[in-house]
């Protein structure tokens, strides 16, 4: 099992998707990839340079985390991708590559383009690389300046139309054969002869070990949170739409719960073997990624459908008009309540969701990671781990492995969603707190 990346997986039956070229596919014979559009990566604003907050959070006691407001400051918004649907156009055999002239072969990324130009795109796309012009910026691309200068090179391509969100990392290409492989197994087994049941695979003693510490681990932070609730601001009873010191004392009571979640995730992540082996800049780079897409795994968990409803803190629950009542749009509420019915509908315990958090905080491609190989031996026990506990748990069910990281995927796409919300709430002048304003990359 090689270590999981999680950008640009396929989520089943979710989103729209974009017509890219497979990178497992022939040069001349275009394949269709259906893929979820991954603007977090490929649209957001570069992260802020500045970690003086989430630095000092991470050397911080749960009680010292500080709720007060700051001052906001416009930032840009991110443009769409606009989303182009059918297969790819046939190849004539005299096509040029759209970004330097040389001969194309087929259509990569969306675009006709070159073996050369494709691999430079793939390549700079994995690895977030950030190039610089002499000429500032001006280079007129061809077969010989493309050697030459690559921020012009990799501004061509995306001009070209070249999208991002169709880039798949080696180890999500062999996730979908993987998936592809159990498909046809779960086919074949169907039709086959019943044989003797196979013997109960076990948990080597090191990953049972590993799994109940994940456990209990998350159960401690949750107390600690818990024994904090009192110092929350209170739900207004007011139902006035109009008193704005109630729109604020909503939003208030919002933003330090979403505090104390911050602090749950950064005490857990210290704990996790090896991350605090990683640079401080590594740290800081995975939670600042990672922070809103476990906030939003834990609100699934505490989704309950019987009452369409997110508890938090045991006693604190809330449907989408008491998000709207905070200052939330619909079209980030929407989102949350369906990512929360699909994960209760996979019915996860607590070692499956503890693993998933670990999984996803050791993500190697997420942006301004330096040290990605040890990111990713770090994240490699915990897959190994989710893969042996599913096969013990659910022996009849293949797809219950690809299906929850899938469901990682989803996250970058709400964590997108979610950066458009913050931008939302500064033009509303809604001032978050400063560990939210530093965790979110909101400039102030």
């Amino acid at each position: 099992m090689s270590t999981i990346s999680t950008t640009d997986i396929t989520d089943v039956g979710h989103g729209d998707s974009v017509c890219c070229v497979s990178e497992e596919g022939s040069s001349a014979g275009m394949a269709e990839v259906k893929q979820e559009t991954q603007s977090s990566v490929s649209q957001t604003a570069p992260y802020s340079t500045s970690h003086n907050e989430l630095n000092d959070t991470l050397l911080m006691e749960p009680n010292n985390i500080k709720m007060y407001p700051s001052e906001d400051t416009p930032a840009s918004e991110g443009q769409p991708v606009k989303r182009k649907k059918g297969p790819a156009p046939k190849m004539l055999g005299n096509e040029v590559c759209s970004v330097c002239g040389d001969k194309a072969s087929g259509f990569h990324y969306n675009v006709l383009s070159c073996e050369g130009c494709k691999g430079f795109f793939r390549r700079s796309v994995i690895k977030g690389a950030q190039y610089s012009c002499k000429n500032s910026g001006r280079c007129e691309m061809d077969m010989y300046m493309r050697r030459k200068c690559q921020q012009c090179r990799l501004r061509k391509c995306r001009e070209a139309g070249m999208l991002e969100q169709c880039v798949l990392s080696e180890v999500q290409i062999r996730l979908k054969k993987m998936k592809k492989q159990e498909e046809e197994t779960a086919r074949t087994s169907a039709v086959a002869t019943p044989s003797p049941t196979p013997e109960m695979p076990l948990l080597a003693p090191e990953q049972q070990e590993m799994i109940e510490k994940l456990v209990a681990m998350q159960k401690q932070c949750n107390k600690r949170s818990f024994l904090d609730r009192p110092k929350v601001t209170p739900w207004p009873q007011s139902q006035d739409p109009l008193n704005r010191e109630v729109r604020q004392q909503r939003f208030a009571h919002f933003t330090e719960l979403a505090i104390m979640s911050v602090q749950e995730i950064v005490d857990f992540a210290k704990q996790l073997p090896g991350f605090l082996e990683l640079t401080r800049e590594d740290q800081i780079a995975l939670l600042k990624t990672s922070t809103i897409e476990i906030m939003l795994l834990e609100t699934s968990r505490r989704y309950n459908p019987a009452i369409d409803s997110i508890t938090f803190l045991k006693d604190f629950s809330y449907n989408k008009e008491d998000f709207a009542k905070a200052g939330l749009q619909f079209e980030f509420i929407n989102p949350i309540f369906e990512f929360s019915k699909g994960m209760n509908d996979l019915h996860l315990d607590e070692a499956e969701y503890a693993l998933l958090i670990a999984i996803n905080i050791f993500s190697a491609d997420r942006p301004n990671v330096q040290d990605h190989d040890l990111v990713e031996r770090l994240q490699q026990p915990y897959v190994d781990a989710l893969h042996s506990y599913i096969r013990i748990k659910r022996p009849n069910d293949h797809l219950m492995f690809p299906r929850m990281l899938m469901k990682l995927v989803s996250l970058r796409t709400l964590s997108s969603v979610h950066s458009e919300q913050v931008f939302a709430l500064r033009l509303q002048d809604k001032k978050l707190p400063p560990l939210l304003s530093e965790i979110w990359d909101v400039h102030e």
